[in-house]
């Protein structure tokens, strides 16, 4: 199942937008070592290096797992790359899920097809033959014409196929009103226990040191000690 993901800097300063188009690129990165795939739907510009959002549909297997290690507040430590003196060197932005819509699947089944009259030029042939047709899909209530061809068949195949693309070119828009009315939700960016860490320059990633696995084998041997008691 395709999974909706925003990374944004908020209400972040010009770094924070930085550091979003860093993490966006470590972030595909990674995905693409999961055998996944994405397509952007959406991205807000804030410079040429820079970017304040971006959405991305994401796909693949096993994307619980991989989201887990990403989904939260990142931090990048480092010198800002704008500022030279400033003395701030904690930035953090913010990775999410972005709910999705309850969008009617494209299905063929769905489509009403209506012959019509063509019009245009042609002479007195065109408006005698119902060669047109008109493509509805019920659920949208989404319509294309189609009166290119003579054929009525051939009509009826370009009529259904500009729905498919009128189709696909509403639901991308519903996504982009979505992301925009629940802008307002995602300018706030918690700056404590991030869920990844980045450094430096070449934006090495932190990782983090594991230890509650070694806690948890020494206190289940501290119970079977104590059961031996």
């Amino acid at each position: 199942m395709d999974t909706l993901i925003q990374i944004t800097a908020g209400r972040g300063p010009a770094e924070c937008n930085w550091v979003v188009a860093k993490v966006l690129k470590a972030f595909i990165a990674a995905l693409k070592e999961h055998n996944g795939n994405h397509v952007v739907l959406q991205k807000q510009q804030a410079g040429i290096t820079a970017v304040q959002s971006v959405i991305l549909r994401i796909s693949g297997k096993n994307l619980d797992t991989f989201l887990s290690e990403w989904i939260g507040t990142i931090q990048w430590i480092g010198k800002s790359p704008y500022r030279t003196y400033h003395k701030r060197k904690n930035w953090f932005i913010k990775l999410q899920e972005v709910p999705q819509l309850a969008t009617t699947s494209f299905h063929e089944k769905d489509v009403k097809y209506q012959a019509m009259r063509s019009t245009g030029p042609g002479g007195q042939n065109v408006n005698k033959v119902n060669s047109a047709v008109r493509a509805t899909h019920i659920p949208t209530g989404i319509q294309c014409v189609a009166m290119d061809s003579r054929s009525q068949h051939q009509n009826k195949k370009l009529a259904l196929q500009r729905l498919k693309d009128q189709f696909q070119a509403h639901h991308l828009e519903q996504l982009k009103e979505q992301a925009t009315a629940t802008w307002e939700q995602h300018l706030n960016i918690e700056r404590g226990n991030p869920i990844r860490v980045f450094e430096g320059s070449d934006f090495k990633h932190q990782k983090k040191n594991k230890s509650y696995a070694s806690k948890r084998q020494s206190l289940k041997n501290d119970l079977k000690k104590k059961s031996w008691d």
